[in-house]
């Protein structure tokens, strides 16, 4: 596919600025180095100062199952942690949209779709790395970058040129390979109630399939969330 790029030295969200596009139809890549007002899942905040990599990735599909919609946010992960073993770590996905490394959050993934009837009509997929970026001392015990895990200190051109070609592969498969935590215990968060759970993976939709009390359980993203211990 081919795409139009926008750059910003800041801005709001780039997500948010990808939105106001979608009438225009095109393909589009918005990259900024800085947001004032990055944004997570269920509305969480995301640190975006300069020195990481933010960009939305605004996408149109002709024909595509909305049963498949879970390939988009496959697609961007696997995209990321190729990007990160690139430069030499070992990143690992916390289902469903972050990234890991030793155990601390380097990339946070967004993807907000549009439907029309039983189809994917559009999507944009929104990714925040920590490259070399300042994280606020209260995110030090559970985020980091990529300088923090190497110390060295690397282009965020040259890892944004890395991640784009890395956007354009049909890699969703490798999903799976990348996805950490299998087997261990986690925490499962339904509103203020907390539930013991073991992982076992993640099904073709993009659910959580979990063991709790000797039984197979599978939840979607938006009735749960995952957590890898009691301080995330």
């Amino acid at each position: 596919m081919n795409y139009e790029i926008e750059r910003f030295e800041s801005i709001g969200s780039t997500n948010d600025y990808a939105k106001t596009k979608r009438e225009d139809r095109k393909n589009l890549i918005v990259i900024a180095n800085s947001q004032t007002g990055g944004r997570g899942t269920k509305g969480r905040s995301f640190s975006s100062k300069g020195g990481g990599l933010y960009l939305s990735v605004l996408t149109f599909y002709e024909q595509f199952p909305a049963t498949r919609a879970f390939e988009i946010m496959q697609k961007g992960a696997v995209a990321v942690c190729e990007t990160l073993e690139k430069f030499g770590l070992q990143p690992k996905i916390k289902w469903p949209n972050d990234i890991y490394v030793n155990g601390k959050k380097i990339c946070g993934i967004l993807v907000e779709n549009t439907f029309s009837g039983n189809l994917l009509s559009s999507s944009i997929v929104g990714i925040g790395l920590n490259i070399q970026n300042d994280l606020e001392e209260e995110l030090l015990e559970i985020a980091t970058s990529m300088y923090r895990e190497t110390g060295k200190r690397f282009l965020p051109s040259e890892v944004e040129r890395t991640l784009l070609r890395f956007l354009q592969t049909d890699n969703q498969e490798k999903y799976q390979s990348y996805l950490g935590f299998i087997g261990e215990e986690v925490s499962l968060l339904c509103g203020e109630q907390r539930e013991k759970a073991t992982f076992l993976g993640v099904d073709k939709q993009g659910n959580l399939t979990v063991k709790q009390d000797g039984e197979t359980r599978v939840y979607a993203s938006a009735e749960i969330s995952l957590r890898t211990g009691e301080r995330l």
